[in-house]
């Protein structure tokens, strides 16, 4: 998104070419190729510019992620860190998803973007979860360990959430009451201990309606929390946030944030459940526009890692189980308010690394193959079409799916994320 400078060229009336120009053009037309290499004129349509505003908001709700996975195991020693932990876990996974449905909005089921959805999503979904449940064979001594697509493992689980409401997009297209009927189906969904653990049914519609809202969303609505307004209001939302959430830590249960269990699995009553579901759906909205508020608009040193977040998502999920596998914080000092900012410094560290350009070339085959191979020609030429242009050259997996969309229309054992 970009604000108009309020100003407007006056238009110029038409250049009458030269007699020489115009030889030169009759024998350019007989020869392409006299032009040469600066005849901008026949490049094509330029690339679309990706969006700073939005690699910056991924950037540091990745970060954000990996730091909630780091305090995970302080929180019974530090009621600070349960507090940040639980305010954290309110906005980071809804900011992602919010941005995942903003860009799905050109999604229709063509032929080239159902490949693209098979090959940025589906497939890097079966290879992770594969390679994790290896990881977690190896790693937590447990050989016998069974490889299950349909009980996603720890992270993946946003994969297989991301691929149905990617399916489910032009229903929310259409309906007229897009939103509310989200909150319906998740208010629903809370109350439904019958569901099941089968591709984290619960989750994928406890989480829905911030898919739908972000496909409800317009560009002056990221403009409009992008005022000075709105970041000056964020400082005492975000600080009554944490106090309150320092009050909440010994009081609630922080897997009503996971949302991924029902109500009455959670031991409460039934009615709490639509109750939790809508209380923390407003919550989120705000902090998720108060996060949106202080993420920065322009180009710096973080925007070019926002292509590369779902990179960090998947890789760092390993070292984040094998620290418990492998009791990493059974150290004392890690339990001290010296060794918890240690460990916030060393997760920011982390998952900066995984995002970056080297690690995405050596794990682009796992998480954007082409797979040619499988495809039909004329499904290839279409994904070619809708391809890493969408929000900018360099965009990788979902990040080019999304992307593509975006420009046609404008993820069983600990699964807490």
């Amino acid at each position: 998104m970009t604000r108009s400078t309020g100003r407007h060229a006056m238009p110029l009336p038409p250049q009458r070419p030269s007699p020489a120009e115009g030889r030169q053009d009759r024998a350019g037309a007989r020869n392409p190729t006299a032009a040469g290499p600066k005849d901008k004129s026949r490049a094509g349509p330029p690339a679309k510019r990706r969006d700073a505003f939005f690699d910056n908001a991924k950037y540091l709700a990745i970060v954000l992620v990996a730091m909630g996975h780091a305090w995970e195991p302080l929180r019974g020693d530090s009621r600070a860190a349960a507090a940040l932990y639980i305010t954290v876990y309110t906005f980071h996974m809804p900011a992602f998803i919010v941005i995942s449905g903003y860009f799905s909005r050109g999604f229709d089921a063509s032929p080239g973007r159902v490949r693209r959805l098979v090959t940025g999503i589906a497939v890097p979904y079966v290879i992770f979860e594969v390679a994790y449940t290896f990881f977690k064979r190896w790693a937590d001594g447990d050989p016998t360990y069974p490889i299950s697509l349909l009980d996603p493992w720890y992270l993946t689980w946003f994969l297989a959430a991301l691929f149905i409401w990617r399916l489910t997009t032009p229903l929310w297209k259409i309906v007229r009451w897009p939103l509310p009927l989200a909150l319906a189906i998740a208010v629903l969904a809370s109350v439904s201990p019958d569901i099941g653990d089968d591709l984290d049914l619960q989750r994928v519609l406890q989480f829905l309606p911030f898919f739908v809202l972000g496909l409800v969303l317009k560009p002056e609505h990221f403009q409009l929390v992008r005022r000075k307004e709105a970041r000056i209001l964020a400082l005492p939302v975000f600080a009554a946030a944490l106090l309150f959430a320092y009050w909440a830590a010994p009081r609630m249960n922080a897997a009503w944030f996971y949302r991924r269990d029902s109500a009455q699995e959670l031991a409460a009553p039934g009615w709490a459940g639509g109750v939790m579901t809508l209380a923390m759906f407003g919550c989120s909205v705000v902090l998720v526009a108060c996060f949106f508020a202080w993420v920065p608009g322009r180009k710096l040193w973080l925007t070019a890692l926002g292509a590369g977040t779902l990179y960090g998502y998947l890789l760092h999920g390993f070292l984040a189980k094998g620290s418990r596998f492998w009791d990493w914080y059974e150290a004392d000092w890690l339990h001290t308010p010296l060794g918890e900012i240690t460990v916030t410094l060393i997760a920011g560290a982390v998952i900066t690394v995984l995002c970056t350009p080297p690690v995405q070339r050596m794990f682009r085959f796992a998480m954007e193959p082409k797979m040619e191979w499988a495809f039909k020609q004329d499904t290839t030429a279409l994904a070619r079409g809708t391809g890493a242009r969408g929000i900018g050259a360099g965009a990788t997996g979902v990040e080019a799916t999304v992307g593509a969309e975006a420009a046609a229309g404008h993820r069983r054992g600990g699964r807490s994320t």
